[in-house]
Parts: structure tokens; sequence; C-alpha cells
């Protein structure tokens, strides 16, 4: 019995000597917290990062810092400005007549030539597609021993680099064509790079699906619109003027890709092995990733072949396509590697982002009323304890837009007659989106007039420039008309107290819904009472996303909701939206109404390759005062992000366009360490108490025991 008592002492005496303030929670290892590195975290695993195929948001969120276009946005400057960023140079622009002559006579263009050149002594990333020995590629065609050691890509033994150079850029266009890589932006090039659609044509024709023989194809076979200057310089031909293309230009469809890595990655024995260009990136940006394990988490790391570049100022120049760089010294990227870790559910990523363990936060709506409040100015502000903590706001209204759509193809609410006009015209009215905004966005929002959001050219405002068939304008405000006002346009309309006055039957409408759960019951309920304000009877059908599309794709929903976020901030991408030739059904389009106004087109093809003029505003007001009488939208939002930094962040902007903003943040590691260790300290008392019971206890026993051994000794 004594030594078990001195072994629980023992042992007590080691529980209580290990215990320190060092945080106990911390879901990173000592070696990773004592690197300068950047913790976020994502909900969604990335489908495709191939910059052929990717076209969302937490795709972007990866491959924008490996892979590099010709251009970027900068970082600082608002109205949005693009600047070279592998390119040396803006492009250089040409206009041609039929006969590829220059010509400066605008009645006689056919054709814009761009002449794009980029810089020298760029590097890819070390990639075993790269390593050649005495000029043969090692890993090009792995035999079946090879393979046996392979399992990842770390598992090849060597790797190396090249240059950039014009012709990967060439080789990504063309890839864009061929169909096996369901590029989503294939359809747009088709219409406007000289040449695509002949090229696609004949990349189809290739009976064979190998990989291997249609890679064979693009590197032999030119697209008549882009061409090869020399090792820096190629062009590209338009079949008409479009200044909009300089924005894809800088969108990741168009980063160079290698022929190397293209034919490294098309081997079916590394495919089956899931090595494939969607799951490991080869790009000259400042980051690679080197795991990928979107179940748990991502993590990206400096490329140490990136030429490095200066971190911009407000003060940077563009004179005659040359772009001047007030700063000199600041290199970035500032950080060596970023970590996303997966989390789907919002409470545990928002514990893990207060405790200092993600380094910035989106603020989801169960945690809304714990990081903001209103000030006495009716202002957005932190809570006291977000401020205490030293965390910062960024709000920003986003380039995007929601709204609620009515099928231009259904005998009731569509076509373009007056009365199913004046119909969804009493509908918009009655829907209350501030009352939306501030019960579902939690007041992120401001209520849209028409497609076009603030901060892109033509958004509407002001007393002179808003939706005047839905607001008024009274005491230099602008208000939404009554409920009053939108029965009077009901009983015009033929429907009376909601009741068809041809049949004598109540009038019913269908939402067609995605989604399950509160938030979208809590939706649909508020919608059937905006409804029911004009004793309109709304069903709504909730079904899959998948069902959802069909019924959107045949044009069998009647109303539904949906939205859209800008490619580039220009207005043609928003209201292409409305324009006929992109209805969802006919033609496959994002026209999802399936609207169609044959002056609204007219004045569409006008607008969309304008440069930003007096003339193209008056166009697109034109365009406006169109759609917002036929109605064809409930024009819904623009919704507003939030987003949440702890102090220890440095450089944060908000550029909504940009993408690849991972390599401008800086952490300073030493204040992180601190407040982590602040915020996550280890309280032992819980501890020592409980020990102490235990020792008490055992102590007492031993007395007792002792005790009884005294009295039968004196017995």
């Amino acid at each position: 019995m004594l030594n078990f008592f001195r072994n629980t002492l023992l042992i007590s005496t080691v529980i209580l000597a290990s215990c320190s303030d060092k945080p106990l929670n911390s879901p990173y290892s000592d070696s990773e917290e004592s690197k300068n590195t950047f913790y976020s975290s994502f909900q969604e695993r990335p489908k495709h990062l191939d910059p052929v195929k990717s076209y969302s948001s937490n795709e972007y969120a990866f491959i924008a810092q490996i892979y590099e276009p010709l251009f970027q946005y900068h970082y600082l400057k608002k109205p949005y400005e693009l600047i070279p960023l592998t390119a040396s140079e803006m492009p250089e622009v040409h206009y041609l007549d039929k006969n590829f002559k220059k010509t400066t006579n605008k009645g006689n263009i056919r054709y814009s030539k761009y002449i794009l050149k980029i810089k020298k002594n760029i590097l890819y990333q070390n990639h075993p597609a790269f390593y050649k020995e005495k000029d043969d590629y090692i890993y090009h065609n792995l035999s079946k021993e090879e393979l046996k050691k392979i399992n990842t890509l770390k598992d090849f033994e060597n790797d190396s680099t090249r240059e950039l150079i014009a012709d990967d850029y060439i080789y990504q266009i063309k890839r864009l064509s061929d169909s096996k890589n369901h590029s989503p932006i294939s359809g747009v090039m088709k219409e406007y790079i000289y040449g695509f659609a002949e090229y696609k044509n004949k990349l189809n024709k290739i009976e064979s699906s190998s990989k291997i023989e249609r890679i064979d194809f693009i590197k032999s076979n030119d697209m008549l619109g882009v061409k090869k200057i020399d090792r820096y310089t190629f062009s590209i031909v338009l079949n008409k003027q479009y200044p909009q293309f300089i924005y894809w230009l800088a969108m990741p469809f168009f980063s160079p890709m290698p022929w190397e890595a293209d034919l490294f990655y098309g081997q079916k024995s590394l495919q089956k092995k899931n090595i494939t260009l969607n799951w490991f990136p080869v790009g000259t940006g400042p980051f690679r990733l080197i795991e990928n394990n979107p179940n748990l988490r991502m993590v990206l790391e400096r490329n140490k072949n990136f030429r490095g570049e200066v971190y911009p100022s407000i003060d940077d120049k563009l004179n005659e396509r040359k772009f001047y760089s007030v700063n000199k010294i600041n290199e970035v990227p500032f950080i060596d590697k970023a970590i996303y870790s997966l989390e789907k559910e919002q409470i545990p990523r928002w514990n893990k982002f207060l405790q200092g363990y993600y380094d910035n936060s989106g603020i989801a709506s169960d945690n809304y009323d714990q990081a903001v409040s209103l000030n006495s100015s009716g202002d957005i502000t932190l809570t006291k304890d977000l401020k205490d903590k030293g965390i910062s706001l960024e709000t920003a209204t986003t380039a995007s837009t929601y709204y609620i759509g009515f099928n231009m193809l259904d005998s009731i609410v569509g076509g373009d007659g007056k009365k199913a006009m004046l119909l969804r015209r009493a509908i918009s009215i009655a829907v209350d989106y501030e009352e939306y905004i501030s019960i579902f966005a939690n007041g992120r929002g401001v209520v849209a007039h028409s497609p076009i959001p603030p901060g892109i050219f033509g958004y509407q405002d002001s007393e002179d420039y808003y939706n005047a068939a839905i607001f008024n304008y009274a005491n230099k405000n602008i208000i939404k008309k009554s409920v009053e006002e939108a029965k009077k346009l009901l009983v015009m309309a033929g429907y009376s107290n909601g009741i068809n006055q041809e049949t004598g039957k109540p009038l019913v409408l269908y939402f067609e819904a995605t989604g399950a759960g509160a938030d979208t019951y809590a939706f649909l309920n508020w919608l059937r009472k905006q409804f029911k304000k004009i004793n309109i009877q709304l069903v709504t059908r909730v079904t899959d996303y998948n069902r959802f599309q069909e019924k959107m794709i045949n044009g069998t929903g009647q109303i539904f909701q949906w939205g859209w976020n800008a490619d580039y901030p220009d207005p043609e991408n928003f209201l292409f939206l409305l324009y006929s030739k992109n209805g969802k059904v006919k033609f496959g389009g994002e026209n999802a109404a399936n609207y169609s106004n044959k002056e609204f087109d007219k004045l569409f093809v006008n607008m969309k390759n304008m440069k930003n003029s007096k003339k193209r505003e008056d166009i697109i007001k034109k365009m406006l005062e169109i759609v917002q009488h036929d109605s064809p939208w409930i024009w819904g939002y623009h919704p507003k992000s939030f987003s949440l930094s702890h102090r220890w962040v440095e450089n944060i902007e908000s550029n909504l366009m940009a993408n690849n903003t991972l390599k401008y943040k800086k952490i300073n590691n030493s204040i992180r360490k601190k407040d982590i260790k602040v915020w996550n300290k280890a309280n032992f008392s819980l501890l020592y108490i409980v020990l102490f019971l235990i020792t008490a206890f055992i102590a007492s026993i031993f007395v007792m025991i002792r005790k009884k051994d005294k009295e039968k000794i004196y017995d």
C-alpha cells in the first residue's frame, strides 16, 4: 500500500509538472505553427483544378495562386484596372478589314488583332513532366515496373523546370476547343476567336479517344486566328471588335499549359492512380499545391522558382501599354505556406476563427449577431468582443445579382402581352426585398433596380437613374411603390382580388425551389406571404438541383430564383442574361427567363462591344427602361460581402474581381502566437482539484488502514 501511495504521488507530480500554458487544442503541429503560414478553411471540395474546365469560386481560390494568365487586376485600384501579369505590356490592338489589312476606317473594320508579349525568364514550378536525361523525357511513358513505386506525385525521384514561352498560351487556347475537355467557355470563344470553330470541328473528327493522339494533333496543327510571332510573342485575331476580350485574358481559362504536363498526365496508368491535371496543377505562379486531400485539407507552398513581384501601390501607372510600379523593394509572396482545412459546419469553423486557428472568416447567418451590430448612426460595426480581439471587418457590395425570374415561355406569367406584363409588375412590387435582405441576409445587401450591380458601368442609384416601373422618387428618396398600387395593376391585368376574371377561379402560381432544411422552408413561407399580400396563391415545388436544372432547360418551371457573379467588370456580362440568343431553352444559354425583346436585342448588339462612354451609357439606360417595363425578373438584390481578419493579417484589401490575392497577404507570426496563447490558455484548476481529491482520498484510506493495523497489534 505504501508503494501504491508513493506511485500515485509520483504520477500526480509528473502530470502537474507537465502542465503549462501552451494551448492544447491547436489543430496544427509545432513545426507548422513556427512557420510563416496562412491558415484558412474551405467548405466544398474543388472538382476541377485544370484551368480549361474550372469555373467555380472554390476552385479559383486554389488555381489562381498557381496558374498565371497574361493579365491581372490591380489589387488596390477602384474602379478595377487590368495590368500585366506575365505579359510584358498591355496588348497592342490592330483593326483589320475583310482582307486582314490594317485599317482605321471604322466602317471597314472586320477583325481585331491582339499582339501579346510575355516576359522572359519566367519559370514553371519543378515537376516530373519536365525532367529529361539526354534530351529524352523520362516520365512520359512509364513502364509497369516504374508504376509499382508510384502512388502520388511525390513518389517521382526527379523533377525539373523550364521557361514559360508563347507556345504555352497558344496550346491552352487550342485545349479550350477540345470537346473532350468540356470547357464551359468553348461556345463563347467559338463566336469570337477567328478559326476557333473550324479547329474545334477538326479536333472532334479525331475518332480515337486517346489523349496522346489528341495532344499530338494540338501540338502539330495551328488555329487560324492564333499565331506564334516569336518565342515570347503571339497574336489572337477576333471575328469582330470585342473590347471585353482582355477581361477573358485575365481569367484562369487563358493560363499557360505546357504540353509536357498535358502529355505526362495523359498516361492512363497515372489517371488510374488519380494523378491527373485536375488533381495536381502545374503553373508559374507564386505557389504550388503540395497536398491535395480535399476530405481533410489542401496545402499551398511557395514556388521556389517564382520570379518575384512587387507589392502594388495606388500610385502605379499605365502609360502607353507599359506598367510602371512605384514600389521596388517589397517582393511577394510574403508567406511561405497556406493551409486550408475542410470545415463543412459553420459552428466549428467560427469557433476556430475566434480561437485564432483560422486567419480569416466570413460571417454566417448563425454568427451574425455575435460578430456585428448597428451603432448609433445605423452603420454596421463589429461587436465589442471582436474589437477587443483586434479583428477587422471588410465590407463590399459584390459584383453579383440575385433575382426571382419569370419563365417568359409560360402561358400565364410569360409572353410580351400587356396582361402578363402587368401581372409580373404587380408581383415585383409586392415582393419586399428590403425585408428579404433584413431577414435572410442579415442586412447584407442592396436592393436591385436592374441586373447591373454597384461598381459596374451603368449601375442605377440616383434620382435620374432608377427603376421607375417599381419605385417612386419622393423627398429625395427612392421608395418602393405600395401594395395598393400593385393591387391596381392586378385589376388591370384581369385578376381582381386574385381571381381570374375570365374563369372566376383563383390565380395559382408555382415557384420552383431547391434545397432542404429550415432556411429553405423559412424563405418559401416568406415568399408565399409576399404573394398573399395581393391575394395570389403561390405553390412551392421543392426538388433537388439536378431536377431543378432539368426544369429550367426544358422550360417547364414557372417562377424561380437564380443569381449571377461577374466574370469581368463590364455591363455586358450582366445584360447578356436577358439577350434572346442566350435563352436557356432554345440556346442552352444563361438567359434563364427566356426573355426576348427585339429592341433590347438590337441595343445589346450595339452596346456589348463598345468602350465605356456617354453614348454607351445612354444605350444602357434605354435597355434598362425596356426590361424594367417588361419585368421578366423581380430584380432582387446585390449581396454585400463581409470578411473578418485577425490583427496579425496584413494587406487586407477588398478586391472582388481579383482571385490571385494570396501572394499579397502578410502574417505577423509573433503577434499570432501571443494572441493564440492568451485566448487558448489551458486551465488546469479542475485537474488540480481532482488530483488533490484523489490524493486526499488515497491518503485517508492509507491512514485508516494504518490505524486498523495498530489496533490489531494492541489487541
